[in-house]
């Protein structure tokens, strides 16, 4: 790519404009964020049950106490042996985080849909501490379409086409879930 020389002038005013350009892209992000925490909630009437490094928990336990669960849906594969690069990288900065949600009444989860014994080990290899459950058996990624069934693929689902959450950020707002 070969770039235009110009005056210092000229790039002022070119850096003035996009910083225009910038501040209302912000305040179209500004919006769109009051827009999604506007959506309705809705009730979680379904038992969803994970396992954990406690053992068995219902959704409602995975709030940890606070009045907020984050659930940051992990693609981890049950045949796989490694997570999602993507996923991984935002994970990396999970733990630094935490007391920060915490103090904000937040637990922050992450849900995969591989068995326990390898979220564990891809856990511990990566240096991991943050809280991660496994949903393997159950349907909890499938009902917040952040999983999809084979048939559910040939016809053409995707998380765009079908889900709650962002096609981005398999982060889910889940409403009041009884506890």
């Amino acid at each position: 790519m070969t770039h235009r020389i110009g005056t210092r002038d000229e790039w002022l005013s070119a850096s003035r404009a996009l910083l225009e350009r910038e501040k209302e892209h912000s305040r179209n992000g500004d919006h769109l964020a009051r827009l999604r925490r506007e959506l309705p909630w809705v009730p979680v009437t379904k038992d969803y049950t994970f396992t954990t490094d406690d053992g068995p928990a219902t959704l409602a336990e995975l709030f940890d106490g606070r009045s907020q669960l984050l659930v940051k849906h992990f693609m981890f594969h049950p045949d796989a042996d490694a997570g999602c690069p993507s996923c991984s990288l935002t994970a990396d900065h999970f733990d630094a985080a935490m007391p920060h949600l915490n103090s904000r009444d937040v637990t922050l989860i992450s849900v995969s849909r591989a068995p326990l014994e390898k979220i564990n080990a891809y856990k511990r290899r990566m240096g991991w501490r943050f809280s991660w459950v496994s949903s393997h058996g159950s349907d909890f990624n499938y009902d917040y379409r952040v999983s999809f069934t084979p048939e559910q693929q040939a016809n053409g689902a995707t998380p765009s086409s079908t889900s709650n959450t962002s096609s981005r950020s398999k982060s889910a707002r889940i409403g009041p879930v009884s506890r």
